[in-house]
């Protein structure tokens, strides 16, 4: 079964660590019987009246574990996890949930909220209150509730967020074939207008920034044409800490 696990506000403005990188720790971390597929970052409403750390960001931590097994083992280990890595100041908040959970879909429509609107601890309660979703702060105003329940409804629903691990993502050369690529399960799409689907052996120029965005619930690297045989990603990349993620 897949399991989604969303972590927010656990770092503080000045820190050398940001939920996204405390996130993909927990990697690490997993029982034997549980294999990690993805971190995905979610990207939220930034608002004046939403206090955020820089981005207001989140992520989720996606899991495969044998049908039935005990999800309050993999929670224990998340509670474990952020009281050892969060930083005093934050307002850490954990949610996790299964796939096929019947409060799923009210959870991705809490998720898109967080993306339009300014939402309230109370709301994300009410959002995670059908079937059997944990959701739990840890610190602070526990407002990290809010983001956490936001990302793992967002990444449940297979259409938003950008990964941050996928396999050994972050050891791809640059540039990169379309082969090599697809070999790992990361697909490639054109944003072309005219131009022609990549090939296999084309090459893909990533700048060292390869962070493929969450489409139809899988890895897509989005790209455009720059010659014969070589495109070169659209990232949409932050001006952000390299130690944030």
């Amino acid at each position: 079964m897949r399991v989604f696990l969303g972590f927010d506000d656990t770092d503080t403005i000045d820190a050398d660590r940001g939920t996204g990188k405390l996130s993909r720790w927990f990697g690490y971390e997993l029982p034997e019987e549980v294999r990690l597929w993805a971190v995905v970052r979610q990207q939220l409403l930034v608002h004046e009246d939403i206090p955020y750390t820089s981005h207001n960001s989140s992520a989720c931590v996606v899991m495969d574990a044998p049908d039935g097994y005990p999800s309050d083992r993999i929670i224990d280990r998340a509670v474990r996890h952020l009281q050892a890595h969060y930083l005093e100041g934050s307002d850490p908040g954990i949610c996790m949930a299964c796939e096929g959970d019947p409060g799923l879909s009210e959870l991705m429509n809490f998720g898109i909220s967080c993306t339009r609107r300014v939402v309230s601890q109370k709301d994300a309660l009410q959002a995670t209150s059908c079937g059997h979703i944990h959701l739990s702060g840890h610190g602070g105003t526990n407002d990290g509730i809010i983001g956490a329940a936001a990302a793992v409804g967002l990444t449940a629903s297979g259409w938003a967020g950008r990964f941050i691990e996928f396999g050994r993502l972050r050891e791809f050369p640059d540039p990169v074939t379309v082969s090599e690529l697809e070999q790992k399960q990361i697909r490639v799409m054109s944003l072309e207008k005219n131009a022609n689907q990549p090939s296999p052996e084309d090459r893909v120029m990533t700048h060292g920034w390869l962070r493929p965005r969450l489409i139809g619930g899988y890895p897509v690297v989005m790209v455009k044409h720059i010659q014969e045989g070589v495109w070169e990603i659209v990232s949409g990349r932050s001006h952000k800490k390299k130690s944030e993620e």
